[in-house]
Order: structure tokens, then C-alpha cells, then sequence
């Protein structure tokens, strides 16, 4: 099962910008489905975006649509979550997530259920202050 690292979180002003990553070991994430989750202090997690696997597709919460961007790196082995025009709304803490198979979308992005994402890493908190 793929092991998952997050890092780039941290405290930004609102409007300001921040890269997430998501590293992998012990498989390569070209085949894999990746989910980004968060999960704001008592409310439940949320798929923010997903990439599928092997055909490109994307899916964005609407909130986020136009100021977030999902991307991989398939040399680093590496996913990245690109947020920008962060609001008080995006402070919760950010996970990545995967399987290694493509996910219909949006519902499973949606869903954010560990059923779908097996392998979840610990995640990393994102604040955004006012």
C-alpha cells in the first residue's frame, strides 16, 4: 500500500497563497487516484479535488473552482495542491488520499469516504488568517 507525506501547510493571510505536496513511497502515483481532503474544526471532511487516474480528469468543489489547482509530478512522485485567493473558509486540515484504480467523478471525490481513498496520509493544517 502506497505511504503518503503532506507538507506546505501553514499560516497565510487571506488573499495569499500556498502549495501543498504529497509525497509517495512504496508505489509510483501514475496509476493511482488521488483525492484531496480537508476537514475544517467540527465540520466533516470534504473532497476539495481529485485526480483520476491514467485519464486526466479533475474535479473541484465548487468553492474552490478558478483558485485551486491539482496537479502531479509523476518524476518526483508528487501531487501538489496549488491554492490561491485563500479565505478564512480554506483553514482545516489538508489531506491526500489514493487507490490505485480510476474513481467516477465527482461522486467518489465527494463522498470523501476511506472506502474509496484507502491510503490517507496524516495531513497538514492550512490557517488562514483575516
Amino acid at each position: 500500500q502506497v505511504q503518503l507525506v503532506e507538507s506546505g501547510g501553514g499560516l497565510v493571510q487571506s488573499g495569499g497563497s500556498l502549495r501543498l505536496s504529497c509525497a509517495a513511497a512504496g508505489a509510483t502515483l501514475d496509476a493511482y487516484s488521488i483525492a484531496w481532503f480537508r476537514q475544517a474544526p467540527g465540520k466533516e471532511r470534504e473532497g476539495v479535488s481529485c485526480l483520476s487516474a491514467n485519464d486526466g480528469r479533475t474535479y473541484y468543489t465548487d468553492c474552490v473552482k478558478g483558485r485551486f489547482t491539482a496537479s502531479r509530478d509523476n518524476d518526483k512522485n508528487t501531487v501538489y495542491l496549488e491554492m490561491g485567493s485563500l479565505n478564512a473558509e480554506a483553514t482545516a486540515v489538508y489531506s491526500c488520499a489514493a487507490v490505485d484504480r480510476v474513481v467516477s467523478l465527482p461522486p467518489e471525490c465527494q463522498r470523501s469516504r476511506d472506502h474509496d481513498f484507502p491510503s490517507l496520509g496524516q495531513g497538514t493544517p492550512v490557517t488562514v488568517s483575516s
